[in-house]
């Protein structure tokens, strides 16, 4: 008797099948508006790219097929592009992981204040990201004649003697693009750590104290970092795009191109080749180059990630 009492109290393997069949079905309707959108606006024009990289297209004239040469004109024929792809690489090496440690630094340093104070330097580090052009100050601080704040400074008290044209300069204007780029890399990926940080729970803390973590970097690296896996995966998928899309800053302050392609990025230079040029199939095969090169950093620094708490 006891048996059968316990027999019934179980739920039936029809009711478990339809409660999944629902959650299922709940969760593909709640998806499906973002999958629709993603498929038509990410996932189509990246197949479009690929195809379009394999025909030689002006816009004007039908595609004619050309299988590879596009791609082995870009690595064999082009003499820029292998200026562009060195200084994207460079560019995106140096502002990506110094702008990703900023941004989790920043943020876990600010969760150590109050609500009102932590809010206000939240703001404060995300206002230049949330204000599209404020870069543009950057261009009056360099202005390269004597009146530019910068020049006005260094004549002034005698340390040069002709002003400096900054951005025109290969031996000043990359160090200032990569200040202007970290200036602005407090943008999604910090206030996501930011919230990160501020939801990883006390208990474990707690916790960690009683297992023996006696210093604030032991909690960071135990608790902390691995607690935030997803939002820290997030954050270097942001900041990996940033660091390979820098153009429009280049493009505003130094202009295009740049003196000696010193800054001309696979950006500037693809838009000169679509917009411009209306050379369709050949910056499609660049968008596809620049494409595989963000997701193989994305899958290197996924793997990196992974290794957290180990």
């Amino acid at each position: 008797m006891k048996t059968d009492a316990k027999m019934l109290k179980q739920p039936s393997f029809s009711k478990i099948s339809t409660q999944s069949l629902g959650d299922r079905t709940s969760f593909v309707v709640l998806m499906l508006p973002f999958m629709i959108l993603f498929t038509l606006f990410t996932v189509v024009p990246v197949l479009a790219s690929i195809i379009l990289s394999l025909f030689d297209y002006d816009m004007v004239s039908t595609p004619i097929w050309s299988g590879l040469d596009n791609y082995l004109r870009m690595f064999t024929g082009d003499k820029v592009f292998p200026i562009v792809l060195k200084n994207t690489l460079v560019l995106a090496v140096i502002t990506g992981p110094i702008g990703y440690a900023l941004a989790f630094i920043l943020a876990w340093c600010i969760s150590e204040f109050g609500p009102i104070l932590r809010t206000f330097l939240a703001f404060l580090f995300y206002a230049p990201a949330l204000a599209g052009n404020a870069y543009l100050v950057w261009s009056v601080l360099f202005t390269g004649d004597s009146n530019g704040t910068v020049n006005s400074l260094l004549l002034s008290f005698g340390l040069i003697s002709d002003p400096i044209i900054w951005f025109k300069d290969a031996a000043y204007n990359f160090t200032i693009i990569v200040i202007v780029q970290l200036w602005m890399s407090m943008g999604v990926s910090f206030l996501a750590n930011v919230a990160g940080v501020q939801n990883v729970s006390h208990e474990m803390y707690e916790a960690g104290a009683i297992d023996g973590i006696r210093n604030r970097w032991q909690e960071l690296w135990y608790i902390t970092l691995p607690s935030m896996k997803s939002i820290l995966l997030f954050s270097a998928v942001m900041q990996i795009q940033a660091a390979f899309s820098i153009g429009a800053v280049i493009t505003v302050l130094a202009g295009y191109p740049t003196v000696n392609n010193s800054l001309d990025t696979i950006v500037t230079y693809l838009t000169d080749i679509g917009t411009m040029r209306y050379e369709f199939g050949y910056a499609a095969a660049i968008s596809v180059v620049l494409f595989a090169l963000m997701a193989l950093f994305r899958v290197i620094i996924g793997s990196l990630l992974n290794l957290l708490g180990k």
